[in-house]
């Protein structure tokens, strides 16, 4: 109990008096966490090491304080701190180490809740209550982490083992989305569809959402713009195998006969939830994973959210003011991506593409709505495109645009078939992907379509 009390003395003492200590520790110990003379003579000592890179002595430090503009009270105290950290403890390294991280986290905990209660009483400026459950979870995240870097020739053996370690993924079941993402996707990443209105950006995701559940994964569906009811039911679409509009149709008896069917084969649980437009953040995501979690014993292996131009940023008040479209919209994906690597999943949204895109059959980057921040902070991120010819074949042309997986100029464009009524994407024939594998330059045009027996039947088909 001494030890707790005194540990601020502690680490003061050490921070002067053992440089093992003071080197591995000072990168994480904050000002803020100290009070009084304590901080004065913290602040001598990080100030001295920062400018000298060595450990001052007793004398420097009562040098150092003369010069200094604190209260004569605070003085006075800080010259009988110096004076009793003058000589070094016989507190072991590592355990005193260990304890110092528990009490900076303490401390950071504390501070994070005094800084949560001004927020509350309207005392702060620039941050509202929806920075709160980041504020704390910062503060709760607060270690001694020792990992400085990867040294290219000591650290080779760790190296080589990732090189051949398998990283997990989750794969689609779609040959050619498993094919540039080498796998699936994997954990701690953000991947983006961009599509515009009425494309299939909802569809896409429902549908990759009933494969993971297919495969015995967890998921999660946050949506923002149809109701929890309407998720369900493409779902039910998608995993029934029936037109949407029969859903209505089929008795009672006939519908749970299906619902055992599905429940029978193995298939993944899926929690969908619904928040108001522009109304929910990361801050809801995580609260709503950690209720999930000790409510349900539910951990999602997946998450979709839908979409997230209609999220809200827990960091930043709405858009208007001094806050512009590109620095909301990249402080959203920033957040999101944050909570991917945070619950240790892949996350995938969709955004919309600019009003030119929108009839732009070659659709780029550019063509991204509200927000050039976003792509640049995706991992992968594809174009959906659809035209009247597209709607007529039953396919959807896909167009990567941004892959940090795997080559962007492999499969650059191909095409997967859809069945809107089922809510339902699936392979198409290689013969619809030839012409579009010759061309692995972003900006060059499409000659053809592809090879059909019944190629005279449409017009030469032009990206």
């Amino acid at each position: 109990m001494e030890i707790k009390h005194q540990l601020p003395t502690h680490i003061l003492s050490n921070l002067l008096n053992n440089e093992e200590y003071c080197r591995r520790v000072i990168p994480y110990i904050k000002r803020e966490f100290f009070d009084g003379s304590h901080r004065t003579v913290f602040d001598l000592i990080t100030g001295f090491v920062g400018k000298h890179n060595k450990l001052p002595t007793t004398s420097v430090l009562e040098l150092e304080l003369r010069k200094s503009s604190a209260p004569d009270d605070i003085l006075n105290q800080s010259a009988s701190l110096i004076s009793e950290i003058s000589k070094n403890t016989d507190i072991d390294t590592e355990y005193l180490i260990k304890e110092s991280e528990k009490w900076c986290r303490d401390r950071a905990v504390y501070n994070a809740i005094m800084d949560s209660i001004n927020i509350i009483d309207g005392k702060s400026q620039d941050q509202t209550t929806g920075a709160i459950p980041e504020i704390l979870s910062d503060a709760l995240g607060v270690s001694f982490d020792q990992a400085i870097g990867h040294d290219y020739i000591d650290n080779s053996d760790e190296r080589f083992d990732f090189y051949n370690t398998k990283e997990d993924r989750i794969p689609f079941d779609l040959d050619y989305f498993n094919k540039i993402t080498k796998g699936g996707l994997p954990n701690k990443t953000l991947n983006i569809a961009l599509a515009g209105t009425g494309v299939g950006k909802s569809l896409f995701m429902c549908h990759c959402a009933a494969s993971a559940l297919q495969q015995g994964k967890n998921v999660l569906y946050i949506t923002m713009e149809m109701a929890e009811e309407r998720i369900a039911e493409r779902i039910d679409a998608n995993l029934m195998d029936l037109p949407i509009e029969q859903l209505a149709r089929i008795n009672k008896s006939t519908f749970d006969s299906k619902i055992q069917k599905i429940a029978t084969a193995s298939i993944g649980k899926l929690i969908v939830k619904e928040y108001p437009t522009g109304a929910a953040h990361t801050g809801h995501f995580r609260a709503l994973l950690n209720e999930l979690k000790m409510k349900k014993n539910f951990a999602p292996d997946m998450i979709y959210i839908d979409y997230l131009n209609i999220c809200a940023s827990s960091r930043m008040k709405g858009m208007g003011g001094s806050i512009n479209s590109y620095t909301y919209i990249k402080a959203i994906a920033e957040e999101l991506r944050g909570l991917a690597v945070e619950f240790n999943v892949p996350i995938v949204s969709a955004t919309q593409t600019t009003r030119s895109g929108y009839s732009n059959t070659d659709v780029g980057l550019e063509d991204t709505s509200e927000s050039f921040g976003l792509p640049a902070t995706a991992d992968l991120m594809f174009a959906l495109i659809s035209t009247e010819e597209l709607e007529e074949l039953g396919q959807l042309l896909v167009k990567q645009l941004k892959n940090r997986y795997n080559d962007p100029t492999k499969y650059k464009r191909f095409v997967v078939g859809i069945d809107r009524s089922r809510m339902k994407l699936y392979d198409v024939e290689e013969s619809a992907q030839q012409d579009l594998m010759t061309d692995t330059v972003p900006d060059k045009p499409i000659a053809t379509w592809g090879d059909r027996e019944n190629k005279d039947t449409f017009a030469e088909f032009k990206i």
